[in-house]
């Protein structure tokens, strides 16, 4: 496995329209380019007035936008429809499908709107709106024993609210994002998780040694990994079908000793956010590396499951996940 395929697990989906659209690559020629470029400037834009505007018209701006954008979601709501049934059931009526879809455009809209408030908020407003419901001991015992932490993330809620609020209890988090187009919105984006308190590390050739070496320093790192964006991860069972999922987690665990912790930010109740750490997960050395990272990922895969049933309708994964999804999408086109 190389350096990069073992941090592949990696998040910039705040900055993402729901259709992926800014995906890597996705601006191959030049129309592609200049789109990219208008929409760095609108984010940015919109992300300087959501914070300048009083926070009751925000959420309103940004569920109006939502909402719109759940009425045309088109490719985007139908994928995500496909998400929950494996989530809920196929017995899911249409009309509760319909309805936890709509659900989930406005929770993006509000991770979205948040989010870009967020750099400019007193530490005291993160402290008053996050509360941690249970396993606040795994992450404070974990720390202490001395080969740091990774925690284990899915695209729920908003974990920035958690790395924003665990830089203020002193466990300030590293994690990963790629590279996007143009390199101006990437760079906005660095800026703004740095002003939360979070380090964000390229994709790329030196991403693993980083990482490793925040480890082996005792600290936190944060992975998001429910989603395999390089493709190039470990088979697991998710939801009932097989799919990949970064090697990431599970490699830097077992290289390190690091303790490994599922662990959700859910947004609620109202204005608050509220953070679920699971218990460690078994990543001891018991046979091959490979064989060793297999297993591990799966255990992992197993915990997202039960955060992501928690809150199905804040899982924020419009985008295709497993091989059947690329297969309908192309047969729909």
């Amino acid at each position: 496995m190389s350096d990069a395929s073992e941090v592949s697990g990696t998040d910039s989906e705040g900055v993402r329209p729901p259709d992926g659209s800014l995906e890597p690559g996705a601006d191959s020629d030049g129309a592609a380019d200049v789109g990219a470029w208008v929409a760095y400037y609108m984010y940015r834009a919109l992300g300087t007035v959501m914070q300048n505007l009083p926070e009751v018209v925000a959420a309103a701006a940004a569920s109006v936008v939502a909402s719109t954008l759940s009425v045309f979601s088109g490719k985007a709501g139908a994928m995500y429809g496909r998400h929950l049934r494996r989530v809920l059931g196929p017995d899911l009526s249409n009309a509760e499908l319909r309805a936890t879809t709509q659900r989930a455009f406005l929770n993006y809209g509000r991770y979205w709107f948040e989010g870009a408030r967020l750099p400019a908020l007193g530490p005291d407003v993160i402290a008053d709106r996050f509360v941690v419901e249970s396993g606040w001991d795994h992450l404070v015992s974990g720390m202490e024993a001395g080969n740091g932490v990774i925690m284990a993330l899915p695209h729920i809620g908003s974990w920035e609210w958690g790395g924003a609020w665990l830089a203020l209890q002193g466990y300030p988090m590293t994690s990963v994002a790629e590279p996007l187009k143009p390199p101006a919105m990437y760079d906005w984006f660095v800026a703004q998780r740095e002003a939360m308190g979070l380090t964000i590390v390229p994709l790329g050739a030196d991403a693993s040694r980083v990482l490793l070496r925040t480890l082996r320093a005792g600290k936190l790192v944060g992975l998001l990994c429910d989603r395999d964006i390089a493709g190039n991860g470990i088979e697991v069972e998710f939801f009932g079908e097989r799919t990949t999922m970064p090697a990431g987690p599970a490699m830097l665990a077992l290289r390190t000793g690091a303790v490994l912790l599922p662990t959700a930010v859910y947004s609620g109740p109202g204005l608050d956010h509220t953070a679920v750490i699971m218990a460690p997960v078994d990543a001891q050395r018991r046979g091959g590396l490979r064989q060793d990272v297999a297993r591990v990922t799966q255990l992992i895969a197993d915990d997202l499951e039960l955060l992501i049933r928690r809150a199905p309708q804040q899982w924020h994964l419009f985008q295709p996940n497993w091989p059947s999804d690329h297969e309908k999408r192309s047969t729909s086109s």
